[in-house]
């Protein structure tokens, strides 16, 4: 079940694509790098969706992850943006498939929910877990980078997760879900 792995996280976006790089060595999670592609400077939106593609196939070259995790496209009243934002998961999720990479999608709720708790939890918030959960000094420089990181933490924890903190989720009760983790778990507190 926790295998050796590297995993590259994806947080795609038409103007930042946030990364996040973790390994996974004997069932523990740690940091190996972040940070983002600027795709800001391109106005052509086949033009970013290329970059996106040779980005994120540069990634794969350099850190070599056995998988792949990627933020889903989020529900907006603009649908336009949506098209485009699902685009550019697109052509990470293609880069991914063309190298024969495991590919995982979580919506943004999920990895909020499993990095802080909160479904709703602000990216400053998710920064700050992420820091303290990783033992990360250094800064990010970028919430899109966090967020990258956020996914790939995520992806490792949805297969770490004791199932008696799952189904507390499930139920809702997301409140008691920290003292029963800890309660039932108190070997993986530092």
């Amino acid at each position: 079940m926790n295998e050796d792995k590297i995993i590259l996280g994806i947080d795609p976006g038409t103007r930042m694509l946030g990364w996040g790089v973790v390994s996974v060595v004997n069932g523990r999670a740690s940091y190996l790098s972040m940070g983002v592609v600027n795709i800001k400077s391109s106005l052509d939106h086949f033009e970013k969706l290329s970059l996106i593609f040779k980005a994120v196939t540069s990634l794969i070259n350099k850190y070599k992850p056995n998988e792949l995790a990627v933020e889903a496209p989020f529900y907006g009243k603009n649908i336009q943006s949506m098209l485009k934002l699902g685009r550019a998961q697109g052509s990470a999720i293609s880069a991914a498939l063309e190298k024969n990479l495991k590919v995982y999608e979580y919506a943004p709720r999920k990895v909020k929910l499993s990095i802080t708790g909160k479904g709703a939890a602000s990216k400053e918030q998710v920064a700050m877990v992420i820091s303290k959960i990783l033992n990360i000094k250094e800064s990010a420089g970028s919430f899109d980078a966090t967020d990258g990181l956020a996914v790939a933490l995520c992806h490792f924890l949805s297969g770490t997760v004791p199932q008696a903190v799952t189904s507390i989720v499930r139920r809702g009760a997301a409140d008691d879900r920290w003292s029963s983790f800890v309660k039932n778990n108190p070997d993986r507190i530092k």
